[in-house]
């Protein structure tokens, strides 16, 4: 008898991670993992499975509709695994507003609803809404559930999520919302299974990577973040500006006489460490140049992370421990030891060599605050939320 499977998409603005996981004793056991890259031409389609690692080139081109992309993804996964054996497809959708505060089978309701949110996230949101869309013409038997971002920082008390702008525009929903909530839900429990105590108290968990963000938990729930309306805001990423002053904008689109897609296209894909440095997006490659631009946007970008935590700090009322996660927090030592060293005056002290090393606890002996290297793993938080409305 073959055994019940269940696989994740986690859909970015130009990236599709694919999760497969056994269904095992109740609990869901990844398996193996995949991603198409829709910015590579042609089409490739990653899968790793164990030590083994395949890397094929698909004739699908990509369109408004992803079902050749899909069905030939599909066809692939087919030849190791028995998709009929597939019990659900979980899917992350970056926005849920109010109207969502955990995860939900998706239905025509549920759909709409979701469709609704497109306007506040313009990048994520309709490729989301793709692949559900054609999930449900090629496999229309399987059952598919939604895991937002945003879910994870409906905790917030109404003065955080609140902007100084006129009581009915908050009311119409323009307000701070937070996003990599399910990057920051694995943590929380991560570190609750790592450090029961260091995870009952205040944390900064830092997700960096090509989005960026940090949140401020206590007892493993979201009281604070750095991003807010949009996923804009907050701290510079590889290629998005982060905070900006709004009077920026009326600048360019009035003085400076920039169309809106214009200046859209500069705020999500021209600035951040790409804007700064003129050179690169990505910060390894930053990290090895010897051009003070480059060096310049690593400083800006610890800078502006540090700050972030001090303020993160003021709305826990302390900090007990910090958690670095995703591609750069993982695996930056530079990056840490930048972050570290401007946050001394909290009591922040890292070892060197642990930092070098990228080990799981990085501060020193002596240090007031403890400090984390922790894997994320959205595609592991999907899964479970799947199996948890499926069982309902």
């Amino acid at each position: 008898m073959s055994q019940k499977m269940l696989v994740t998409f986690n859909a970015g603005s130009s990236t599709v991670k694919i999760g497969l996981f056994a269904l095992d004793q109740g609990k869901v056991r990844r398996i193996g993992k995949g991603m198409i890259d829709f910015r590579q031409t042609p089409l490739r389609f990653q899968l790793s499975e164990g030590p083994d690692r395949f890397d094929v080139e698909l004739e699908a081109q990509p369109g408004e509709e992803l079902d050749a992309v899909l069905g030939e993804a599909f066809e692939r996964l087919s030849w190791h695994y028995d998709l009929d054996d597939v019990a659900a497809i979980g899917h992350r959708v970056v926005h849920g507003g109010d109207l969502f505060d955990g995860p939900v089978a998706i239905d025509d309701e549920s759909l709409t609803q979701i469709g609704k949110l497109v306007e506040l996230a313009p990048l994520h949101q309709p490729q989301a809404l793709r692949l559900i869309d054609a999930i449900a013409r090629l496999r229309p038997g399987i059952r598919q559930t939604a895991s937002f971002d945003t879910a994870f920082h409906g905790t917030n008390a109404d003065v955080v999520r609140r902007f100084a702008l006129p009581r009915a525009l908050h009311d119409e929903g323009i307000k701070r919302y937070g996003f990599h909530g399910l990057s920051y839900k694995f943590i929380a429990g991560e570190l609750a299974r790592r450090d029961a105590g260091a995870a009952a108290g205040k944390v900064v968990a830092a997700h960096l990577g090509s989005g960026a963000s940090l949140c401020g938990m206590e007892n493993g729930v979201s009281r604070d973040t750095s991003m807010g309306f949009s996923t804009l805001d907050g701290i510079p990423m590889a290629t998005r500006c982060g905070a900006l002053d709004a009077g920026v904008l009326l600048h360019l689109l009035a003085a400076g006489g920039r169309k809106l897609g214009e200046v859209e296209d500069i705020l999500y894909n021209k600035s951040g460490l790409l804007g700064i440095s003129g050179i690169s997006a990505d910060s390894r490659v930053l990290l090895e140049s010897d051009r003070p631009e480059a060096r310049e946007a690593i400083e800006v970008f610890t800078f502006r992370i540090a700050g972030e935590m001090a303020r993160l700090a003021a709305t826990l009322g302390g900090l007990d421990a910090i958690v670095f996660t995703a591609g750069v927090g993982e695996h930056q030592p530079a990056v840490r030891a930048d972050v570290c060293e401007r946050l001394q005056w909290l009591g922040v002290a890292v070892d060197p060599e642990a930092n070098k090393a990228n080990a799981p606890v990085i501060s020193s002996a002596g240090s007031r605050v403890s400090v984390f290297v922790i894997p994320t793993d959205e595609e592991q938080v999907i899964a479970d939320e799947a199996l948890s409305v499926i069982r309902e």
